[in-house]
């Protein structure tokens, strides 16, 4: 959104990965903030739309956390926007120094904010400084979606991605808690990093994201499927899955515990996190001429007791 001041819009177009505040950075506010004859805070303090102003910076528009910095005349800019604007102040031009704004810093030091993922469920209210942490961990912060098949933006709690991936990214559902799925290509020798299949399963009251698709190894592709749980991982540890690819009177097993879906579809994949498949042995299961690859991948998913 411009601004009317090409100089802010112009440095908001450049963004730069800002590093969180160090805790060395904060250890003199948390001193106070942990003592509790300084730091008596209401429990639903609430905070108004000026103060919150005062506590974002002006060039990124992210609230600030020490060291926060001053121009002389007062104006106030984030440490990570700081070199950014070689040491002039955004707002008047005037050189930016070295000059701590602890006032502000210990003004923030006295707030208690709602988390940011209200929406979603969060009524926790924490001390400004504990909230960026707070936010990085909250159980109720929303998941990316789990589609592999696209750079697929989208963000929401589960009961909106089930129903985002069926709709939108016309993904299979079933229900049940096993699945027999065969895939048939019929030039196994032209492999691309694509999915190939991404199926929901609905069990248990929970849903569980199969994957199977082929992707390059070095200089040979393989084929790979793999469970991801849509929650979190300290739940998707009550659960385990087992898949099992075959023919020609052999087979290859897998055993494991399903990822979490905070974990993207490439770090799992790329862990190998699953049941790996290299090109000969799957053209060996698939049995013919070897021209044409027929994979069927069965399993189950159960509960731990």
């Amino acid at each position: 959104m411009s601004t009317g001041n090409s100089y802010y819009d112009d440095l908001r177009n450049k963004p730069e990965v800002i590093d969180p505040p160090q805790d060395e950075d904060l250890m003199e506010i948390s001193e106070q903030m942990n003592d509790p004859s300084q730091n008596t805070l209401k429990p639903n303090a609430t905070v108004s739309s000026s103060v919150r102003e005062l506590l974002e910076c002006p060039v990124c528009l992210n609230a600030m956390y020490p060291p926060i910095h001053q121009c002389s005349n007062g104006h106030t800019i984030c440490s990570g926007c700081k070199p950014r604007v070689h040491n002039r102040c955004p707002t008047c031009r005037h050189e930016l120094g070295n000059i701590r704004c602890l006032a502000l810093e210990k003004v923030a030091a006295s707030l208690e904010l709602p988390c940011k993922y209200q929406s979603f469920g969060c009524i926790g209210i924490y001390p400004y400084y504990s909230k960026l942490k707070h936010e990085s961990q909250c159980a109720f912060r929303p998941y990316n979606c789990p589609y592999a098949g696209s750079e697929c933006t989208v963000l929401g709690d589960i009961p909106f991605l089930v129903a985002h991936l069926k709709d939108d990214h016309k993904v299979d559902m079933h229900n049940g808690c096993t699945f027999n799925h065969r895939y048939v290509k019929s030039n196994p020798f032209e492999v691309e990093n694509a999915t190939w299949m991404l199926t929901v399963f609905s069990c248990f009251g929970q849903y569980f994201c199969l994957h199977f698709e082929a992707f390059q190894l070095g200089m040979a592709p393989v084929y790979v499927a793999f469970l991801r749980f849509m929650g979190d991982d300290n739940e998707a540890k009550n659960y385990s899955y087992s898949l099992e690819v075959g023919g020609n009177g052999r087979k290859m097993i897998w055993q494991g515990i399903p990822r979490s879906i905070r974990d993207s579809h490439r770090k799992v994949r790329d862990s190998f996190d699953g049941l790996i498949i290299q090109r000969n042995m799957a053209l060996f299961f698939s049995g013919g001429d070897r021209k044409e690859l027929k994979l069927r991948v069965t399993g189950r998913i159960w509960r731990e007791q």
